[in-house]
């Protein structure tokens, strides 16, 4: 594993919720879901309806991006990733175990999951020196 996605990865464990932005048509969106990442697939599993906005866009265009933030007013503290992926409904059980794992009361809905295929991160981390940047991109097989 590189050192930027052991960095990106430290900084994901530490959150728990993305903003998410999807497209269709005319049509932007964005919304804020919980996840789970997934290091060795680099993946995020998160839950959503199937009414909502986004996963109507889901349905033309796999394509999506997102972030999540440390907020802070300190300017030297300030972290937090973009990513870019393809979203699709989650098929594999031991990821679903995953989402389950840190959000056990979830399970009580019974919820669809979905991943969140990582295509790319740029991570910002200030704690490394202004306007530090660390890029990931998935490699081509």
């Amino acid at each position: 594993m590189s050192k930027e996605l052991e960095k990106i990865n430290s900084f994901l464990e530490e959150h728990h919720v993305m903003s998410l932005a999807t497209t269709h048509a005319d049509e932007l969106s964005v919304c804020s879901l919980f996840y789970t990442f997934h290091l060795e697939t680099t993946s995020f599993i998160v839950a959503s309806s199937e009414d909502t906005t986004h996963i109507q866009h889901i349905k033309h265009n796999q394509n999506v991006a997102g972030n999540i933030l440390l907020e802070t007013k300190n300017i030297g503290k300030i972290e937090g990733v973009q990513f870019r992926g393809t979203f699709s409904a989650l098929q594999e059980e031991r990821l679903k175990a995953l989402y389950f794992q840190k959000f056990p009361h979830a399970r009580i809905m019974n919820p669809k999951l979905w991943q969140i295929q990582v295509n790319s991160f740029k991570m910002t981390d200030n704690t490394l020196g202004f306007g530090k940047k660390i890029i990931w991109k998935k490699p081509f097989l």
